[in-house]
């Protein structure tokens, strides 16, 4: 049996998973540490955690024999994407995958993305279709057309990104970072509120949404209230991206993958809209190394078919 590791060292979690015949049998997380009241972490401290996370998680991983490793060594599948966070898993990977004497495979942090959503989901359908995704996180709101296993942007925020706003105002709310989970619950408690939403064409604002809670902040609203509206802000961006997106390219599938992404909230309302919608299991949904791990699986059963 060929058991492939999957290696992902993202801003805010460290991660590994191992995946056999086309399953993930080990899927193992540890969070970056994030002072109390800070709003992000710097990269040098991200780096930093995740030297120091990794052995922990390869040593609960267990003595393990690798066909082959894949990792994540930059954000997203342009030229010029990089973050110094991601050279840690690949230093890992590299020197495994060398001692071994089987191949390191390197791929991007958003492609490892879209293939655990797709796993997850249940999407099998998917691999290889055309189709349109979300990746919406705390470092990334990006609109995706994916075809035959090629990501390109064609939409998204041009400002903050929803987990940026989501996260300072959950701060502001005294909320711990990251917030999103914590914002979540603090919004059940409220009365579905109606947003007014930046939208044009297949590109979105969010900077207004952080500047909007801000005053409801200084005016006294209700905590609750205000959670309420910051997801509900988000939820109709989604939405109207996604009208938008199918208007350009036809009612392709939707994809809906990144940890903003796992708000039950925002899954309940697209879900509302009856299209064709795929969501990420929660735990496949925020950062994990376990569509890093498929994707290695699928580059590797590919050059048995005798594909590049």
């Amino acid at each position: 049996m060929n058991l492939y590791l999957g290696v992902d060292t993202s801003n805010y979690t460290t991660s590994v998973a191992c995946c056999a015949d086309g399953r993930i049998v080990e899927n193992l997380k540890k969070s970056v540490y994030v002072a109390e009241n800070e709003r992000g972490v710097r990269q040098s401290d991200a780096l930093f955690c995740h030297v120091k996370n990794l052995p922990e998680l390869m040593e609960n991983l267990g003595r393990r024999n690798f066909s082959a490793i894949g990792y994540s060594a930059r954000p997203r599948d342009v030229d010029g994407s990089y973050m110094p966070c991601f050279l840690a898993g690949e230093m890992l990977a590299r020197s495994l995958a060398a001692a071994a004497g089987v191949p390191a495979l390197p791929f991007s942090h958003q492609a490892g993305h879209v293939r655990a959503a797709i796993y997850s989901s249940g999407a099998d359908k998917l691999l290889g279709a055309r189709f349109l995704a979300f990746h919406v996180s705390g470092g990334t709101t990006e609109l995706l057309l994916v075809e035959n296993g090629r990501i390109q942007k064609i939409g998204g925020t041009v400002d903050l990104t929803a987990g940026q706003a989501i996260d300072r105002i959950g701060v502001r709310l005294g909320l711990r970072f990251p917030c999103g989970q914590a914002l979540e619950e603090l919004a059940k408690g409220a009365p579905a509120q109606k947003a007014k939403v930046c939208v044009r064409g297949l590109t979105c604002n969010l900077s207004g949404l952080e500047n909007q809670a801000a005053k409801m902040l200084e005016e006294g609203r209700d905590p609750r209230k205000i959670a309420a509206y910051t997801i509900a802000f988000v939820g109709r961006t989604v939405e109207e991206l996604t009208l938008n997106a199918q208007s350009v390219y036809g009612k392709l599938p939707v994809l809906f993958a990144g940890g903003v992404m796992s708000c039950s909230i925002i899954r309940g309302r697209l879900n509302e809209m009856g299209g064709e919608f795929y969501f990420a299991d929660p735990a496949f949904s925020c950062d994990n190394a376990a569509g890093t791990a498929l994707l290695c699986m699928d580059r590797m059963e590919a050059r048995k078919g005798g594909e590049p």
